[in-house]
């Protein structure tokens, strides 16, 4: 099994085995960007599951979407540090789920204690994730300034 469908494989107890063979297609390239037509050719698989595969990388902050001036091809690609980068960008999504128990915990009516305590409980979970995902990045460029060094 090559390396590209081999993430696939990995990449399916995530959800989709296309999105781990779309990261792995563009982590292994030497290519600057790769349009949705060759990650389709390449991949055997068809426009519509290569853009549903994209689509979700592009929302997670596993891929980023490359324009080219004057073309209306989609182009992506990936940033040399893909997981610092997924673990910058999954700051809005706890940003977002934070709102949502927030704006619950508002909603609801003064006898719902256990439905609320389970809001509070992920408010503050997204909010105490977020700090620490702060942190971790610090560590991680630390990390890898300290392994460059080395």
């Amino acid at each position: 099994m090559d390396l590209v469908e081999e993430l696939g494989v990995i990449w399916a107890a995530r959800g989709s085995p296309m999105e781990g063979r779309v990261l792995g297609y563009l982590m292994l390239s030497n290519a600057p960007k790769v349009s949705s037509a060759e990650l389709s050719q390449a991949l055997r698989a068809s426009t519509g599951s290569i853009s549903s595969a994209t689509r979700v990388l592009l929302a997670d902050g596993f891929i980023k979407r490359v324009s080219v001036a004057g073309e209306r091809t989609y182009y992506f690609a990936v940033e040399d540090d893909i997981w610092g980068a997924f673990l910058a960008g999954e700051r809005p999504h706890l940003a977002r789920r934070e709102r949502f128990a927030e704006k619950a915990l508002e909603l609801l009516a003064a006898g719902d204690e256990v439905p609320k305590r389970r809001l509070a409980y992920m408010r503050d979970y997204m909010s105490w994730l977020a700090t620490y995902h702060r942190k971790m990045l610090a560590d991680w460029e630390q990390y890898k300034r300290d392994r460059d060094h080395a």
